[in-house]
């Protein structure tokens, strides 16, 4: 029976996700490689670098993978790789909160390269997807990829069973950073 007194003897409990979480708190971002080109056997990447000073750790949300070809792809995803070609900073990230002001700016960058020649070095191949050509392959990680500082996420792709191929991809995060120091 309840209480006229107390018209809520239950209490309130709210659970929110994760992502919506450090988006309210300015600390989820947003953002993709595009234009990425492959040509004559050379492949694409994209990666969140993770600087050695930025005190904080990255926490891979997700990520896809679509490419602009005749062919079929494979996608390479690494831990610290060191990959070939010559990255260039992306400048299409922003963070998933645009109401915060300030507005807040990733410590974590998104690294990218077109036409590379040759395979990632060193680091880990933690898992590989493949995907028929025209399309876009996801996945949501929920923060489960953590990178600290110093480190990397890489995806790499390559276009299959054609050695003179050429197309091009588009590569895209979330992620959000929290800083190391804090305790999960």
């Amino acid at each position: 029976m309840l209480d006229s007194r107390n018209p809520d003897p239950f209490g309130r409990a709210v659970n929110i996700p994760i992502e919506l979480y450090e988006a309210i708190r300015g600390r989820y971002f947003i953002g993709y490689a595009d234009n990425l080109t492959m040509k004559n056997g050379s492949s694409a990447w994209a990666r969140l670098y993770n600087p050695r000073q930025s005190g904080v750790n990255l926490y891979v949300s997700a990520w896809n993978v679509t490419t602009m070809s005749d062919l079929p792809f494979r996608a390479q995803f690494w831990f610290n790789a060191d990959p070939p070609g010559n990255a260039v900073e992306s400048s299409l990230v922003t963070p998933s909160n645009i109401a915060a002001r300030p507005q807040p700016r990733p410590r974590v960058r998104l690294q990218m390269a077109s036409e590379a020649v040759g395979d990632p070095e060193c680091g880990l191949k933690i898992f590989v997807r493949r995907g028929e050509s025209g399309t876009t392959v996801s996945g949501t990680e929920n923060g489960r990829l953590i990178c600290p500082p110093g480190s990397s996420f890489l995806i790499f792709v390559t276009l299959m069973d054609h050695p003179c191929a050429s197309g091009s991809a588009r590569i895209g995060f979330e992620w959000w950073e929290r800083n190391v120091s804090r305790r999960i």
